[in-house]
């Protein structure tokens, strides 16, 4: 493509069912290059609130989105699985990664990497007894303030009641570091 010239429009068939004020941001075919029946299956989407993936009936908010690797070649995501629920923060762990050879990928790496830091507002990893875990506060377009999630390093005891204890206050410190200062 030239200085000036702009991507085709995305195709109506592969055109996710967008939510009011959804807007696509970025999109690349995946694979050869055909679309394929189904519009959708060949197509990774982003928006402004998530990522489209193919396969997938709903799109995978920016702040579910644990990890994305760009080879150059190939764009690696891995969702956030959701493991418990607790007081003030949900547990997760890293869903199956699926990767996608992207043979003309344009802006759709640059809006993926962009659209999830951005939603990142504090991460941190600690020690926990018997293991550690990342504690990390996302910001979730439409959702005011932040939500909290925790992601055990692997082998690390996560029914455990210290473990627990710990995290519940490991989380309490970083809410009240993060919270806004009464003016």
């Amino acid at each position: 493509m030239g200085l000036f010239s702009r991507k085709p429009k995305l195709p109506p068939a592969a055109r996710p069912p967008l939510a009011d004020g959804e807007r696509v941001l970025a999109w690349a075919v995946v694979g050869d290059g055909a679309l394929g029946a189904g519009g959708l299956g060949g197509v990774l989407v982003a928006s402004n609130l998530g990522l489209w993936l193919p396969g997938r009936d709903a799109r995978l908010g920016w702040h579910d989105v644990l990890k994305a690797v760009w080879s150059g070649r190939e764009l690696t995501v891995t969702p956030a699985e959701r493991v418990a629920e607790r007081t003030g923060y949900v547990v997760v762990a890293d869903g199956p990664a699926e990767t996608y050879l992207l043979l003309e990928p344009g802006d759709l790496p640059h809006q993926v990497r962009a659209r999830v830091t951005r939603s990142v507002a504090y991460t941190e990893h600690h020690p926990v007894p018997g293991g550690a875990g990342r504690i990390a506060a996302r910001r979730v377009p439409g959702v005011d303030g932040l939500t909290w999630t925790v992601r055990y390093d692997p082998g690390t005891p996560a029914d455990d009641e210290p473990v627990l204890a710990e995290t519940d206050g490991l989380v309490a410190a970083a809410r009240a570091v993060t919270a806004p200062a009464d003016l």
